[in-house]
């Protein structure tokens, strides 16, 4: 069956699932979608009521959110990248590090963009700096896990690895990672030049002047 992925390229979430397509070259059609056309925002409601890409559609299954997709492209897409590794304990680390991207990382980062984006008198400053603070606690415990690590879980690419690409280009653009976490940067480079993540970047450069603080001009 052929594979959809109903997503945006700029969309760090979309992001995510295509470096596991990619880093399997596993074949699947992108349908864009643009929230901001009725069209493509209906097609997108009429698979996941819920609005957010991206969406896989496998033959007759949808699957939505990047981390499920990831796990059913694993389970029944498998390729020579392993995205949740067998071992019962190493599989743990692999999601427990995905969610504190997901959550410490993508949510706290979204926050900042979009309130950049409310007008005015309707933004909401303290938020703005809660969700700073969260993702510098994020940063110091991804640099104390990553010690001694290639990827974030271990030495083998993973799950942890595809949201972890897109969540620290994102979120050091609107919070630089500070010099002293010298492992988080070096693991973000080595992100960035992972030959997946490295594909799905070049497709989102044109669209990156729909970051609402500016392009930062920056990988």
């Amino acid at each position: 069956m052929a594979l959809t992925l109903f997503a945006h390229p700029f969309s760090a979430y979309c992001q995510k699932a295509l470096v596991a397509l990619y880093e399997n070259a596993t074949p699947f059609e992108f349908r864009f979608v643009n929230l901001g056309e009725e069209a493509d925002a209906a097609a997108l409601a009429a698979l996941w009521p819920f609005r957010k890409f991206p969406v896989l559609v496998d033959g007759a299954a949808m699957v939505p959110e990047a981390s499920i997709i990831i796990e059913h492209l694993d389970r029944h897409h498998p390729g020579p990248v392993r995205f949740l590794p067998e071992d019962s304990d190493a599989a743990i680390e692999a999601r427990l590090i995905d969610r504190v991207v997901d959550n410490y990382l993508m949510t706290p980062m979204q926050k900042v963009v979009l309130d950049a984006i409310r007008p005015p008198e309707a933004r909401d400053g303290f938020g703005v700096d809660q969700a700073r603070a969260v993702i510098g606690t994020a940063y110091a415990w991804l640099d104390a896990r990553l010690a001694g690590r290639s990827w974030a879980a271990g030495e083998a690419f993973s799950l942890a690895d595809c949201g972890a690409a897109p969540g620290l280009l994102y979120a050091d653009w609107v919070a630089p990672i500070p010099e002293r976490f010298a492992a988080l940067r070096a693991y973000r480079a080595r992100l960035l030049a992972r030959p997946s993540y490295a594909r799905a970047l070049d497709e989102a450069r044109p669209y990156r002047h729909l970051f609402p603080l500016g392009d930062p001009g920056r990988d």
